[in-house]
């Protein structure tokens, strides 16, 4: 009998700890990552139920990624990186997804300040993350694909967000990559840009968007099993980039449209 029970209860720790539950409409859920305010969620919909996604905000641990100097603080990639993630993860699950966190701080939850405290608390689903970027990037690509293996949905996709840093005069939209070659990570790339190009179309009328699409060989697309797109939300040095960051209404509206590109690249699977 303590056998039974101890096996529940590391299933129920496996599936808390990588965001996994699947719930249909109408029902439910409770993730602490999410932090205390927003742990509880209700599905709104079945549009992605079936769909399986690892989400990873780019960086984090020993490593702060891109660094921007905004009112004299630091703003560091990894932070900005994780809290939309957080906020996809969310997005997703409401809509009937099964969601792996590959990137985790259990004390950073969503948050709304605009500029986010920095820290080396996040792990790799649990596990240190290595100084070394080689082996961080292993070790993120290996637990995608240990996952990827055990996972039965057939829809399953890696999510890569990342800001990028460049001089401080160079403002870019958002823009995506997938690996050389893949045309269903071609497909959810474009799917991402014609959204957003839609979005901005509605809510900055006139402004148009530029974010472009385009291959690239980064190792974690070329390492990992399933189909992937890497996301740089913008340039981390530049004041209007910057706003896409520190309000916590855009941030959140960058997780809302890049999972309504998602619905849509599902809808055409």
């Amino acid at each position: 009998m303590k056998t039974h029970f101890f096996l529940i209860a590391c299933i129920l720790f496996l599936c808390s700890n990588s965001l996994c539950a699947q719930k249909r409409k109408g029902q439910t859920g409770k993730e602490p990552l999410f932090g205390k305010e927003l742990a509880s969620y209700t599905v709104t919909s079945n549009e992605l139920s079936g769909a399986c996604f690892y989400l990873v905000g780019g960086h984090g641990g020993p490593d702060p990624g891109a660094i921007g100097i905004y009112q004299g603080r630091q703003l560091h990639e990894d932070e900005y990186a994780y809290d939309i993630v957080l906020r996809l993860a969310r997005e997703l699950m409401m809509r009937g997804a099964k969601v792996h966190m590959i990137i985790q701080d259990k004390k950073d939850g969503i948050r709304s300040g605009n500029i986010l405290a920095n820290s080396k608390r996040e792990t790799c689903m649990g596990r240190a993350i290595p100084l070394n970027q080689v082996e961080r990037l292993k070790q993120r690509s290996r637990k995608i694909n240990e996952l990827y293996r055990k996972d039965k949905s057939k829809y399953k996709r890696a999510i890569f967000v990342h800001v990028d840093s460049r001089s401080a005069g160079t403002q870019t939209d958002v823009y995506f990559y997938h690996a050389p070659g893949s045309s269903k990570g071609e497909q959810l790339a474009k799917n991402l840009q014609k959204t957003f190009t839609q979005k901005y179309a509605k809510h900055q009328p006139g402004r148009g968007f530029s974010g472009t699409v385009s291959e690239r060989g980064l190792y974690v697309l070329r390492n990992t099993t399933p189909v992937g797109v890497f996301l740089e939300l913008g340039n981390i040095r530049n004041k209007q980039d910057q706003k896409r960051l520190v309000i916590p209404n855009n941030r959140q509206a960058l997780a809302r449209w890049i999972a309504d590109g998602i619905v849509a690249d599902y809808k055409k699977k």
